[in-house]
């Protein structure tokens, strides 16, 4: 029971990052083809971009994957926590190499993760970290939910970007 209950979490996660499903485009889908130059578009000034949205489900994937290792903050490749002003420096050229760069850290970060739920067992999913509110489950679980809503937000972002001319 334990092992299908695992890789179910494992299907749901990977259907809302870069699996095919029913819903649609999922998170990695999202970001298929978009260049730098797209990516950093913002709707307004003080809005997240495509980019920002990218490295921040990569933060998060890795916040949930050291809470259920029990691994210490800071571990995360680039400074801070949560939004990432991108591109780095705010005003800078977007460049191709830093984006997928980035998007390669998603990608690294979200196989990182899979691997760690991987290696859970039934009793660690109702298991609550150090550092959270909610169990493993929670966790993972709403980091399936995380990447579908910000998949969603990047093709709006990318319909207005292309309404707009930008």
């Amino acid at each position: 029971m334990a092992e299908r209950e695992i890789e179910q979490l494992l299907v749901s996660i990977d259907q809302a990052f870069d699996r095919r499903s029913w819903h649609g485009t999922n998170l990695r889908g999202s970001l298929r083809g978009v260049t730098a130059r797209e990516a950093a578009w913002r709707p307004a000034p003080g809005r997240h971009n495509v980019w920002e949205l990218a490295v921040h489900a990569a933060y998060w994937k890795y916040t949930v994957r050291r809470r259920m290792l029990g691994e210490p903050k800071g571990s995360f490749p680039l400074p801070g926590s949560d939004f990432f002003p991108r591109p780095d420096p705010p005003g800078a050229e977007p460049d191709e190499r830093a984006w997928k760069a980035d998007v390669a850290l998603l990608v690294a970060t979200h196989k990182s993760l899979r691997a760690a739920i991987s290696e859970l067992r039934a009793r660690g999913l109702s298991t609550v970290p150090r550092g959270s509110r909610v169990s493993n489950l929670g966790m993972i679980v709403g980091v399936a939910a995380h990447d579908l809503y910000h998949a969603g937000q990047i093709q709006l972002l990318k319909r207005l970007r292309e309404s707009a001319g930008g």
